[in-house]
C-alpha cells in the first residue's frame, strides 16, 4: 500500500469517505451521472454500474463537483504549471476547476485537445496555452487506461512534464496486466494517478447506505472478477 492509501485497511476493505467524497458520490447519484444496473461497457465487460459525468452538466452540479475536483487537489498538495483536459469530459472538468482555483492569486493556463486536427486558424490540436512545465490532467473515469495514455504521450510530445493525473472515479480495473491501470500509469510514466473516488470507496458507501445496500454484493462480485 503507497503512502497515499495508508489509511486504508485491506483486511476490512473500507475506506473512510470523506465529506468531498461523499458530496461527489451524492452529486453523481441525484444527476443520474452513476447508476447501478446491468451495463455492458466498452470493454466488452457486464459491469453492475455505470459513470457518465456528462450527466453533471448542468448549473445544479457543477459547483459542487468543482468543489470536490478542487478539495482533492488540496488533499494531494501538489504544484504544477499548465491544466490539461482531454475531449471532451475534461474539457468541462478543466474549465470548473480553473474557475475555483481562479478565485485565488494562482495564474495557470488551460489547455484541451480537438478530437481532429484544425488545418485553418490557429491550428493543430490543441486548443488554449500549450501545456507547458509540470501538467495536472484531470478526467472523469479510469478504466483500462488507454485514454490516459493518449493524453500523457500527447504532453510529452509537446515537450511538457505530465505530473499528475486526477479523475473523479477509478473503477480499479486490471490494465494491459494484472495490475491496475492506475499502477501502471505511475509504473510506465512516473505519473502520480489519483481519483476522488473508486470502487473500493463505493463498495463502502452502499455498504453504509440502507438506499444502495442491496448493490453491494454485485459491486463486489465485479472487483472480484475485474479489479486489480
Amino acid at each position: 500500500i503507497n503512502k497515499r492509501d495508508s489509511w486504508y485497511s485491506k483486511t476490512s476493505c473500507r475506506r473512510i469517505v470523506k465529506d468531498y467524497q461523499n458530496k461527489f458520490i451524492r452529486v453523481a447519484l441525484e444527476a443520474e451521472a452513476l447508476i447501478f444496473g446491468d451495463f455492458t461497457l466498452k470493454s466488452g465487460r457486464k459491469s453492475p454500474y455505470f459513470f457518465n459525468a456528462a450527466k453533471m452538466l448542468n448549473t445544479k452540479f457543477l459547483a459542487g463537483l468543482s468543489e470536490c475536483y478542487t478539495k482533492t487537489i488540496e488533499d494531494l498538495d501538489v504544484s504544477f504549471d499548465s491544466i490539461y483536459g482531454p475531449a471532451y469530459k475534461g474539457i468541462f472538468l478543466a474549465s470548473i476547476i480553473g474557475s475555483s482555483i481562479g478565485k485565488s492569486s494562482l495564474d495557470i493556463p488551460i489547455s484541451f485537445n480537438r478530437k481532429e486536427e484544425k488545418d485553418h486558424g490557429e491550428g493543430g490540436d490543441i486548443i488554449g496555452q500549450l501545456p507547458s512545465g509540470n501538467v495536472l490532467i484531470v478526467d472523469d473515469v479510469i478504466s483500462a487506461g488507454t485514454a490516459a495514455r493518449e493524453s500523457i504521450e500527447k504532453i510529452k510530445s509537446i515537450g511538457a512534464n505530465p505530473k499528475i493525473m486526477l479523475v473523479g472515479l477509478d473503477r480499479q480495473e486490471k490494465g494491459l496486466s494484472d495490475v491496475s491501470a492506475k499502477t501502471e500509469l505511475e509504473n510506465d510514466f512516473g505519473i502520480t494517478v489519483s481519483s476522488i473516488v473508486n470502487l473500493d470507496l463505493l463498495i463502502s458507501f452502499v455498504s453504509d447506505d440502507p438506499d444502495f445496500k442491496e448493490f453491494k454484493s454485485d459491486l463486489e462480485k465485479y472487483r472480484d472478477n475485474w479489479g486489480a
